[in-house]
C-alpha cells in the first residue's frame, strides 16, 4: 500500500493511494480463511467449505467490503500520520475500473480530497463581557394572561327569544347551501353554532347572520375566494338557507377561586403564580437568546482564520436553497426582493462563512473545555422530535437510529447550547434591564 500526499493548498489536502492487487487477493485469502470455518453451505459439512468454492460464490462481495475497509482505513491512516484533524467526510475519487478492481484483475487506485481545521487559539472566554437583557414580569402582564385566559373559557348563554344577535354571539343554526339552486356536497349542517365576528365561515356568512332572532329563517348570499380549496366550489356565488335555533350572548368567567378550581388548581392565587411561571420563562428564554447572539457577534469579532471551503460551500448551498423554497413561496423580504442573485449570493455567503466560523470556535471552546452530551439528553430531545409526528413516533425514532447523519444533526444543538451555557457562566455577563416590548424586539440584521 503506497499513501501520497499530492496537494496541500491552504485546508485542502489531496492524497493517492494505490494497493496492488497482490494485496488485495491476500487480504481476500485471509479473509476467506477467517469465515470458512463458520460457514455452513449446502453439500459441504460445517466448516468444510472449500476456499475456491467460497471464493467462487462470495468472492465478488468479500472484494467489495475489503476495498470498503481499506478505504476507509487508508483515509484514516493518512490522517493520523499527518496529524491532520479532517473539516467533514473525505471525498474520494476512485482512478480505474472498479469492477476489474474486484475481480482482482487490477491495482485499487483512488484520489482522497479533504478539508483539515484550521489551526486557531480560541478567545480567552473569561475576558468577554456580555450583555443579557432582562424584563420583570409585572402585574400588569398577569392579569392580562389571565384575561386572556378567561375569554378562552367564555361560556355562551341563550339570549330572550326577541333578541337580535350581535357581534361576538353565537348563533346556533341549520343550513344547507345551493349553487344555482342545487344543494352541493359538505354544504350542509344541523344545529352548527357561528360566533360571530370569530371568521371562521366564507367572507359574508357571518356578517349576514348580525341581526337575525331565534326562529327567523334567512336566505344568506356568498361567493367563495378564488383560493377557495375546493376547486368545484372556488369563486363561485351560493346561497345557504338558513334556519335560526337559538341566539346565545357570550359571558367572560369571574376570575376567582372558583375559576381555577374549574381549570383543576386550588386557588386564584395558585393560577396566578402558574401564570407569572409562565410568563417568566418566556422572559427567560428571549434573555438567553439575546445573550447569546451577544456572546456570538463578539466570538465572531474575535477571530479571524481561514475557513474550510467545503464547509462554507455546503453550508451556503443549504442557506441558498431554503432561500429558493420561500421564494418559490413568496415569502421573501421586500429588500431581498430588490437585490440581484449576485448581490444575495455574496450577502449568504457571508452568513455561511460566519456560522462555520462559529461553529468552529463553539468546536473547539467545548472540546477544550470538555463539554460533552449525555445519553440521556440525547434520548430526550429524540423522544421531543418523534412527539411531533402522532402516531408516527416510533418510525421517527427508528429513521434517527439508522441515520448516523440525522443524529449527528439532533445532537449538534444540545452541543451548541451546552458550550454557550459553559461560556456564559465563565464570562462576564451584565443584566440591562428593559421593557418586554424591547426584550422581544427582532433584531435588524
Amino acid at each position: 500500500m503506497q499513501v501520497t500526499q499530492t496537494k496541500a493548498e491552504g485546508l485542502s489536502r489531496t492524497f493517492e493511494v494505490k494497493v496492488p492487487a497482490s494485496e488485495l487477493k491476500t487480504k481476500l485469502d485471509e479473509r476467506i480463511e477467517e469465515i470458512r470455518p463458520s460457514m455452513r453451505l449446502k453439500g459441504f459439512r460445517p466448516g468444510k467449505v472449500p476456499a475456491a468454492h467460497v471464493r467462487k460464490m462470495f468472492g465478488r462481495d468479500l472484494m467489495g467490503e475489503l476495498i470498503n475497509k481499506l478505504v476507509e482505513d487508508t483515509n484514516q491512516k493518512a490522517l493520523e500520520e499527518n496529524e491532520l484533524r479532517p473539516a467533514g467526510q473525505p471525498d474520494v475519487h476512485l482512478d480505474g475500473d472498479m469492477e476489474a478492481i474486484v475481480k482482482g484483475e487490477a491495482d485499487l487506485a483512488y484520489h482522497m480530497h479533504i478539508d483539515v481545521m484550521p489551526e486557531f487559539t480560541p478567545a480567552d472566554i473569561a475576558g468577554l463581557t456580555i450583555t443579557r437583557p432582562v424584563a420583570e414580569v409585572s402585574d400588569e402582564q398577569i392579569d392580562e394572561a389571565l384575561g386572556r385566559i378567561a375569554e378562552q373559557n367564555t361560556q355562551f348563554e341563550p339570549r330572550a327569544k326577541t333578541a337580535k344577535a350581535k357581534d361576538g354571539d353565537a348563533v346556533v343554526i341549520d343550513f344547507v347551501g345551493k349553487i344555482d339552486g342545487v344543494a352541493f356536497e359538505g354544504g350542509a349542517a344541523e344545529q352548527q353554532s357561528v360566533v360571530l365576528g370569530a371568521n371562521r365561515f366564507i367572507p359574508g356568512f357571518e356578517e349576514q347572520l348580525l341581526g337575525v332572532k331565534t326562529g327567523e329563517e334567512k336566505e344568506l348570499n356568498v361567493t367563495f375566494p378564488e383560493d377557495y380549496p375546493s376547486a368545484d366550489l372556488a369563486g363561485k356565488a351560493a346561497v345557504f338557507e338558513v334556519t335560526v335555533h337559538e341566539v346565545r350572548a357570550p359571558k367572560t368567567p369571574e376570575l376567582d377561586d372558583d375559576f381555577a378550581k374549574g381549570l383543576g388548581l386550588e386557588d386564584l392565587a395558585q393560577l396566578k403564580g402558574l401564570v407569572k411561571d409562565q410568563i417568566k420563562a418566556e422572559h427567560d428564554g428571549a434573555s438567553r437568546a439575546k445573550a447569546k447572539r451577544d456572546l456570538l457577534d463578539k466570538l465572531d469579532e474575535a477571530h479571524d482564520f481561514d475557513l474550510p471551503p467545503n464547509m462554507v460551500e455546503q453550508e451556503f448551498n443549504q442557506i441558498w436553497q431554503q432561500l429558493q423554497t420561500e421564494m418559490d413561496a413568496g415569502r421573501v423580504s421586500d429588500e431581498d426582493k430588490a437585490k440581484s442573485e449576485d448581490e444575495l449570493k455574496d450577502e449568504y455567503r457571508k452568513i455561511s462563512e460566519r456560522r462555520v466560523r462559529l461553529g468552529l470556535v463553539l468546536a473547539e471552546i467545548g472540546r477544550l473545555a470538555d463539554v460533552r452530551i449525555t445519553e440521556q439528553e440525547v434520548q430526550q430531545a429524540l423522544i421531543t422530535e418523534a412527539r411531533q409526528y402522532p402516531g408516527q413516533e416510533r418510525q421517527v425514532v427508528e429513521f434517527f437510529q439508522k441515520n448516523p447523519n440525522a443524529m449527528a444533526q439532533l445532537r449538534a444543538p444540545i452541543y451548541e447550547d451546552k458550550v454557550v451555557d459553559h461560556i456564559l457562566a465563565t464570562a462576564t455577563v451584565n443584566d440591562e434591564t428593559v421593557s418586554r416590548e424591547d426584550l422581544f424586539k427582532e433584531d435588524e440584521d
